[in-house]
Formats: structure tokens, sequence, C-alpha cells
């Protein structure tokens, strides 16, 4: 069951944006050096200090080099923001850890979900024909397996039935599967990168 209730005022300012994206590379630089995520105390940041969902993805030399994420907001958004880059660079199961040698061609890019809205439908048609391409994340959950694909993956699988059948795999499920009980939301990301450019 999703309960994401993100609070934080969007969109962002500037420099709203450019404190998140530093605190997304210092907690990476303190991984490195210490191992461990650095404290943030969100309260000194508002809106920060309220809860809010966040993904950190990070890219080097053009390709993925790690994506960790929230659904729910389950902290303040500083904190979520800080501790989802330190897991991208160092606790994605894809990847080996981040090394120092990395940090200067990393690439970082930081997307603040809204709050999700859950999907009625009957049928695969009629949940495809919900979706928005290259505008709407979607979350899919069966039981215990659940998966999401941020709006960025449009670019990638631009066709909406290749995009729910990929996400299905992604939640560890048959790309043909389908049940009465699955479950859908779908929701919007503020995205932004080191360059300050908007998605």
């Amino acid at each position: 069951m999703i309960a994401l209730s993100a609070t934080v005022p969007m969109p962002l300012s500037k420099a709203q944006r450019a404190l998140l994206l530093k605190l997304a590379r210092r907690s990476i630089e303190t991984g490195l050096q210490q191992h461990r995520p650095p404290v943030v105390e969100a309260a000194e940041h508002p809106p920060f200090d309220r809860p809010g969902a966040s993904f950190v993805t990070l890219h080097r030399q053009g390709a993925l080099r790690g994506c960790i994420g929230s659904l729910e907001a389950h902290r303040p958004l500083l904190q979520d923001v800080a501790a989802n880059a330190y897991a991208a660079a160092f606790h994605d199961p894809r990847f080996t850890p981040l090394q120092p040698q990395e940090l200067d061609d990393l690439f970082i890019d930081v997307s603040i979900l809204s709050a999700p809205e859950a999907l009625s439908f009957d049928s695969e048609q009629a949940l495809i024909g919900q979706i928005h391409p290259g505008v709407d994340g979607l979350i899919l959950e069966e039981g215990s397996r659940r998966g999401t694909f941020l709006p960025s993956v449009w670019e990638s699988l631009p066709d909406k039935v290749d995009f729910l059948r990929q996400l299905k795999l992604k939640a560890g499920l048959p790309p043909d599967y389908w049940s009465d009980s699955l479950k859908a939301w779908r929701y919007t990301t503020e995205s932004f990168d080191d360059e300050g450019a908007s998605a």
C-alpha cells in the first residue's frame, strides 16, 4: 500500500535546487571519506524539513552509475535526498561501490516525487489508457512485489505497452502478467541535474 504525501511545495526555486544538488554531492563525498552519509539537520532548511520523497540518479561517462529512491515520504526531504544519494553511490546492488577517482566526472540528477494518484482499471488496456508518456511515473504493486519507473524512463521506453511490460519485469512479474489484484499509481516529478536543467 502506497502512502506517499510529499508536502514540500513545488516547483522549487533555483537556489533550492542548487542546495539539494550540493547536499547530494556532499553526501557522496562524506561516504567516500567516512563510509557513512552526513548528518543532516533538516530543521535548518525549511521547507525541506517537511516530508518528501526523492530519487537520486548517478551517471558517469554517459552511463548509469546508480539510482536509489523513496516512494513514500517518510522523512524530511533534505534527509531523504542525502540518504538516497549515499545509497545510489554505494548500495545500488547493480553496481560496485563508487570509487574516489569517479567523483570528478559524476553527474547527479535529483527527482522530487509528487503525491501519487491511485489508478482505477479493470484491464491492461484501461491501465495503459491512463498513462501519459513523458509525464507520468508509474508504480506497480502485486502482493509483496513492487516496482516503479520515473518519468525519465520514457526517453528509452517511449511505447506505452513496452513501458508497462518492462516495469512488470522490474517488479519481478512476467511481462504478460495480469491479475485483478494488480495495483497502480501514477505520479510526476520535478527533476534537475548538476547543470541546473529541469526535466
